[in-house]
């Protein structure tokens, strides 16, 4: 196949190189399980486990104790919803926001048909949730918040701190899904009085299939209900063999990004603002989903009024970008979180995700500017044809 310019990073990231090489022992000579306490081949693997779980815990201002692993996002979603449901089923009543990812608006789904009440708040037209919504919104039944850092399609940053100190004081649990900003943006559970957070490793530059849990272990301590039998592994909360390898490699990543994390950060803003401009000055009416201000870096989400986003990507062959979420790509619906933000459904068909990364040129932004400017200007010429030919 033709090389593609990867514009996609908020969908899955490429592995690097360096993830790769501290992974490849464990899968060779030092195999052991990590729960094979006595011999070295197990000791090996599960002193290179907690290595990792210190590293993924510092991160966050966390301790090791408090990290899980997981297979993913989407299983740790599961885990810290249910999980508390279960354990807290003389509550009832859970708060989110309408742009969550729809592996948090399908867990609460659940839960509502199990008979919780789940309050979906509204945002704003940049895509935040006011955090005086979320207080009004609490109740004496209500047992959890959960709202994401940044958004997975417009990467808007909520006010997680200021979120954080509304739950403190009514004494609820605060869940915070925070796959897009976990190796981006500054995390401290404890200012931030964060209770329960997710991430996953595929987002930062990591391997596939392993994410991690936080859970709280005082101020307060969380309970949850384990939602996988077995072994009773991780603490009794997550049973199953630990994938080392996976697990080193995420350590790895998180060592990684955090270390380069703000000229990198400089860096892919630079690049962004650089296809936008691109963009913007060829086709002054393209619209920009999300604030402009509390925005991811490498985060580009852009409405071409009239257009169809799944026709330009089709055209743009060169290039590798989504109209949203790629968790939901087999939905032909128009993005939930494009149309909360208030645009219809006919722009909302017409957004394009472009999302720049750690190994995304200069050179190729110059070559995409090219690209998306030559495909819909060829678009906009046949349409004005057809128009034409419609009138004589």
């Amino acid at each position: 196949m033709p090389r593609q310019i990867y514009l996609d990073n908020q969908s899955t990231t490429p592995m690097d190189p360096r993830v790769l090489e501290s992974m490849i022992p464990f899968y060779k000579e030092k195999f052991g399980n990590a729960s094979s306490i006595h011999h070295n081949y197990g000791i090996e693997s599960g002193d290179a486990v907690e290595k990792a779980r210190k590293i993924l815990a510092e991160y966050i201002h966390a301790d090791s104790r408090e990290i899980i692993f997981t297979s993913g996002a989407t299983e740790g979603i599961n885990l810290a919803i249910k999980g508390v449901g279960e354990k807290y089923e003389g509550k009832g009543h859970i708060i989110t926001q309408v742009t969550e990812h729809n592996a948090v608006l399908d867990t609460c789904n659940t839960m509502e048909s199990k008979g919780w009440e789940i309050t979906r708040l509204s945002v704003d037209s940049l895509g935040i949730v006011n955090p005086k919504h979320i207080e009004n919104a609490i109740n004496d039944r209500t047992v959890l918040v959960s709202i994401m850092h940044a958004n997975n399609e417009i990467g808007s940053i909520q006010h997680i701190r200021e979120i954080g100190e509304i739950c403190k004081k009514h004494k609820i649990l605060f869940f915070v899904d925070a796959c897009q900003s976990f190796g981006k943006l500054e995390i401290n559970v404890k200012k931030m009085n964060i209770n329960l957070l997710v991430s996953t490793a595929h987002k930062l530059y990591g391997p596939k299939g392993i994410g991690l849990l936080y859970i709280s272990q005082k101020n307060p301590k969380v309970a949850l209900k384990m939602q996988i039998d077995g072994g009773g592994h991780e603490r009794g909360y997550r049973s199953g063999t630990l994938p080392v390898p996976l697990i080193v490699g995420f350590g790895k990543a998180i060592e990684i990004c955090h270390r380069s994390r703000r000229v990198e950060n400089k860096r892919l803003k630079k690049l962004r603002d650089k296809l936008f401009d691109g963009i913007k000055n060829e086709h002054p009416d393209i619209l920009i989903n999300g604030s402009i201000e509390r925005r991811l870096v490498h985060n580009l989400n852009l409405c071409f009024p009239e257009l169809d986003a799944e026709t330009i990507i089709m055209k743009m062959k060169g290039i590798a970008c989504s109209t949203g979420s790629a968790c939901s790509s087999v939905n032909l619906e128009p993005s939930h979180v494009i149309r909360a933000i208030g645009r219809n459904n006919e722009l909302a068909h017409s957004a394009i995700r472009f999302s720049v990364g750690r190994f995304t040129t200069d050179k190729e932004i110059n070559e995409a500017i090219l690209s998306v400017n030559k495909v819909i200007n060829e678009i906009k010429i046949k349409r004005m044809k057809r128009k034409n030919k419609l009138h004589n």
